[in-house]
C-alpha cells in the first residue's frame, strides 16, 4: 500500500481542495498505473504555474502524498517556506556545493515508498505552442540509479486557468483539466548500461516522448517531429 498522507498535508489540502473544485472540471483517468507497493517518480508536462497545483491534486486523490523538487529560494519565504518544509517537499540548490542534497532527500522519500513529482522539463516549456520541450537528465539518473519505476502524468488545461508566466487567474467558467497517468516507462535498455551522458539522454528522450505521446491524445493533435531546445531555441521543424 502506498504510504499515509501526513496529517499536515492533510490539512493543506483540506484548504486547497474547495478552491481547485471551484475553479475545475476534473477528467481524469489511469490511476491504476500509479505503483502502491513501491515509491516510484511521477513525471509531467508543464506549462503554467497553476500545473503543481493539478498534478499534486490528481497524486494526492488517488492516494499519494506529491513531494516536489523546489527551487531553495521558497523554503526561504517566512509563511510559504515552512509550509513546505512541514510538507517534506524537498529545497534544490541548483549549481551550489548543495545540489547533491536535493536528490539525497528525494531517494529518502522513494525509500520509505513515497512519490516523487518532477516536471522533467525543469521550467516551463518555452515551445511556442506549449508542447513540451526537450527535457533535463534528472529523473533519469534517479530513476536508473535507485532503480524505481518513472510513471508519466500527462496533462492539459490548466493553461486557460492561468496564461503560461501570467499573473491575472481566469477561473470563470471551470475550466476543465485533463490528466491521464500511463504504465510505468520501459526503460529496461538503459538500466544495465554506465549511466553516463549517453545513457541519460536516451532514458530521457524516452521519457519525454512518452509525455508528448500523451498529451498529443490529450489535445487530439499532431506534435512537433522533434521537441523543442530551449538551448537553441528550435525544433527539426524549425531547422
Amino acid at each position: 500500500m502506498a504510504p499515509r498522507i501526513p496529517t499536515g498535508m492533510r490539512a493543506t489540502a483540506a484548504l486547497v481542495k474547495p478552491l481547485m473544485l471551484a475553479v475545475t472540471k476534473r477528467d481524469w483517468a489511469g490511476s491504476e498505473h500509479l505503483p502502491q507497493d513501491q515509491g516510484f517518480i511521477a513525471v509531467s508536462n508543464h506549462a503554467t504555474y497553476v500545473d503543481p497545483f493539478t498534478f499534486a491534486h490528481f497524486l494526492y486523490d488517488n492516494g499519494h502524498a506529491p513531494h516536489f523538487l523546489a527551487k531553495a529560494s521558497l523554503f526561504d519565504l517566512p509563511v510559504a517556506g515552512k509550509m513546505l518544509t512541514k510538507l517534506d517537499q524537498v529545497p534544490v540548490h541548483r549549481g551550489s556545493a548543495q545540489a547533491q542534497d536535493a536528490v539525497d532527500a528525494a531517494v529518502k522519500l522513494l525509500q520509505r515508498g513515497d512519490s516523487i513529482a518532477i516536471f522533467p522539463e525543469g521550467t516551463l516549456t518555452k515551445d511556442p505552442d506549449l508542447w513540451p520541450m526537450k527535457g533535463r537528465t534528472g529523473a533519469a539518473r534517479m530513476a536508473l540509479e535507485h532503480h524505481v519505476p518513472v510513471v508519466p502524468v500527462a496533462q492539459w488545461g490548466a493553461h486557460e486557468l492561468l496564461a503560461p508566466h501570467g499573473k491575472k487567474l481566469h477561473p470563470w467558467p471551470r475550466k476543465k483539466i485533463v490528466v491521464r497517468a500511463g504504465p510505468p516507462i520501459n526503460l529496461d535498455e538503459f538500466r544495465n548500461r554506465p549511466i553516463d551522458i549517453e545513457t541519460l539522454r536516451g532514458a530521457t528522450d524516452r521519457i519525454m516522448d512518452t509525455l508528448i505521446s500523451m498529451v498529443a491524445d490529450i489535445r487530439g493533435e499532431e506534435p512537433p517531429a522533434t521537441p523543442f531546445d530551449p538551448r537553441t531555441r528550435t525544433s527539426k521543424e524549425d531547422s
